[in-house]
């Protein structure tokens, strides 16, 4: 299977699996990892469910992770996620310990008592994040159905908007008339929704009717409300896709696609949940969709290229070449073969 996102996936677990079993735990089989990434989901047929049933939560954890583009999920791993379920834990050092030393010019023992913290907690999830995911899942799985329902009527965009005004009202936390302001004016245009917390505007969202795809054309639409505004992010839907970008403000402007879920996709109830729940209203007032953002854009193909081809990378490639072939070569030589006979076409241009 040559599909990048499974590979993505296997590889998340794979190095977890090496991790813990350096540790001494017993690990699903690769055969299993391999079913658990293609299927994207611990509920993959064949597996080995007694091996695979104690690790339920941490696999879990790092599906999540791989499909948000992280590397080396492994090492940001939480602790009560880096043991199976049921393992047995040590328990934590008393509080005080006394210790014995011995004097260097005389045989007189010296005590020394040594107060000791407790190690802090493990970090919980905070109440309100739990809370949120627990009420975008939720609603995910309800609005199914009626979004099946708009499609197969082909229903207008003025009843697709109706049902998306529940979905951000029962489904992501927004009330109607504190947060949403529907044709919102900007100059002698109309944003189908103005998002505003804590009275202060942080979003617009343009609606398309649920069997129209989206296109450029309605991101340019909506990229127009943003800029004259000032506003950093842009939500275009049709009830069924929901696409999330962030626009950076300059000369040009710079538009980035944090993430695009498909709520009548393939993917799992729970990825769809996890991606909806950055356009929470509580996850869009703590501003955790910039972080997902932030981690996009430096891991995208464009920032990736430009540091594969800076200097410093193309020196350490260099001196690779010699050392393993004896042949010298220069950084601009590598530079124009990586761009002409590497790199995808699309970016060649840059």
């Amino acid at each position: 299977m040559t599909d990048m996102k499974y590979q993505a996936r296997l590889q998340v677990l794979s190095q977890w699996a090496t991790d813990a079993a350096g540790q001494g735990h017993l690990v699903p089989r690769i055969a299993d990892l391999e079913a658990i990434s293609a299927a994207r989901t611990v509920e993959a047929p064949g597996v080995s469910r007694d091996v695979v049933e104690p690790w339920l939560p941490t696999i879990q954890w790092l599906l999540k992770q791989a499909a948000f583009g992280v590397v080396d999920a492994h090492v940001q791993l939480p602790d009560e996620l880096s043991r199976p379920l049921g393992a047995v834990v040590d328990l934590p050092a008393p509080p005080v310990m006394e210790v014995s030393l011995v004097a260097v010019d005389t045989a007189e023992a010296v005590t020394v008592v040594a107060e000791i913290k407790p190690a802090p907690p493990a970090a919980k999830i905070p109440k309100w994040e739990s809370e949120a995911h627990e009420q975008v899942k939720a609603a995910v799985q309800r609005f199914t159905k009626p979004l099946h329902d708009l499609l197969a009527r082909d229903a207008n965009e003025g009843d697709t908007r109706l049902l998306i005004t529940d979905m951000l009202c029962e489904g992501l936390g927004y009330d109607k008339f504190r947060d949403l302001t529907t044709e919102y004016m900007v100059k002698q245009d109309f944003a189908d929704y103005g998002v505003r917390i804590d009275k202060q505007l942080i979003a617009f969202i343009e609606v398309k009717r649920v069997s129209q795809k989206l296109s450029e054309r309605h991101l340019r639409q909506v990229q127009m409300y943003a800029v004259n505004e000032g506003v950093e992010w842009m939500i275009l839907t049709n009830g069924q896709v929901w696409q999330a970008y962030h626009l950076t403000g300059g000369l040009p402007v710079i538009v980035n696609l944090a993430f695009e879920i498909d709520l009548l996709g393939p993917e799992p109830l729970e990825e769809k949940a996890d991606k909806m729940f950055f356009l929470h209203r509580e996850a869009l007032k703590r501003r955790r969709i910039d972080e997902l953002w932030k981690h996009r854009a430096a891991t995208s193909p464009d920032a990736l290229l430009d540091i594969i081809l800076s200097d410093s990378v193309l020196d350490v490639i260099r001196k690779e070449i010699k050392r393993n072939t004896g042949i010298t070569t220069t950084v601009q030589t590598l530079a124009a073969v990586i761009r002409t006979e590497i790199v995808d076409p699309k970016l060649r241009n840059r």
